[in-house]
């Protein structure tokens, strides 16, 4: 027979080949990962000669004026400012109805509360492709194609079901004994959601805003569907400008593309805990 002791080393030796090999899993998933953000930042500063005889050498010297020349062919602050306005619309909208629908469906248990809930929960593996004509169709009919605004307005639509997925999950850790307690005092049912109940869904709120806004920052194909004239384009439709039929600006490019991605790299970074944590609340407690 093996000894305890033998039996626990060979425990712990387990345990730790296994973190190892998680160890390297991940590590060779960051360096996937990592790597094209390192060459775009790289290749940013190079000239275009330089770039193009070799993509992975260092720069000879480093051409800030790459990112002063993208700062001016994309327009880069009326492109921003349409960013930031479709995500402030998207946003406000998924926060809005999201937070409002998850709570009231998971504080009213019932066949059909929970066949809404499974509408919405179904609705997420519908993929995008199929329906994204008929959105553009559905916007052409309501006038709000073309419209920074009417992309943040059929943004919500595609936010919300998600958006109420992690609401539904996290509502059921906050104990129904403050809606009671708020009840006996006066509250009604719209000032006991602003008052004592949103507060509390800060931290999947951050996580979902955090997560929405990189989507909607990111995204490529619904607005080049949406958005119909150059002065309404966002940040990645300003830099697709900059590929020409013949010839590609792509020092510009590079640099247009590094300053897009900047505000929510840093965002992510300093948000990190609260996407991972109102993620694990959310889903767990769902």
């Amino acid at each position: 027979m093996s000894n305890p002791g033998t039996r626990a080393g060979e425990r712990q030796l387990g345990r730790r080949v296994g973190s190892a090999f998680v160890f390297v899993i991940l590590l060779i998933g960051a360096i996937f990962t990592l790597f094209p953000i390192y060459m775009g930042l790289l290749n940013s500063l190079k000239t275009e000669g330089n770039m193009l005889s070799n993509i992975l050498s260092f720069p000879s010297r480093l051409e800030f004026g790459n990112y002063a020349d993208a700062f001016e062919k994309t327009d880069f602050m009326r492109s921003l400012g349409n960013t930031l306005t479709v995500a402030a619309v998207g946003l406000a909208g998924i926060i809005l109805f999201a937070s409002m629908a998850g709570y009231k469906m998971s504080r009213t248990p019932g066949r059909v509360s929970g066949f809404l809930f499974g509408l919405f929960v179904l609705s997420m593996l519908i993929p995008f492709h199929s329906i994204m004509i008929t959105l553009v169709k559905i916007a052409k009919e309501l006038t709000v194609q073309g419209s920074t605004i009417g992309l943040g307005l059929m943004y919500i639509g595609l936010g919300v079901p998600m958006a109420i997925f992690l609401y539904h999950g996290f509502v059921k850790s906050i104990p129904r004994d403050l809606d009671e307690a708020a009840v006996v005092d006066g509250c009604g049912e719209i000032r006991l959601f602003f008052v004592v109940i949103f507060p509390l869904l800060l931290p999947v709120t951050a996580t979902i805003a955090i997560l929405n806004l990189l989507w909607m920052w990111n995204d490529f194909l619904f607005p080049l569907l949406m958005l119909t004239d150059s002065d309404s384009y966002t940040l990645l439709l300003s830099t697709n400008m900059l590929f020409g039929e013949y010839n590609n600006d792509w020092s510009a490019i590079l640099a247009s593309l590094v300053m897009a991605m900047l505000p929510v790299i840093v965002l992510y970074i300093v948000l990190q805990k609260y996407i991972l944590n109102g993620i694990a609340d959310g889903a767990i407690k769902g």
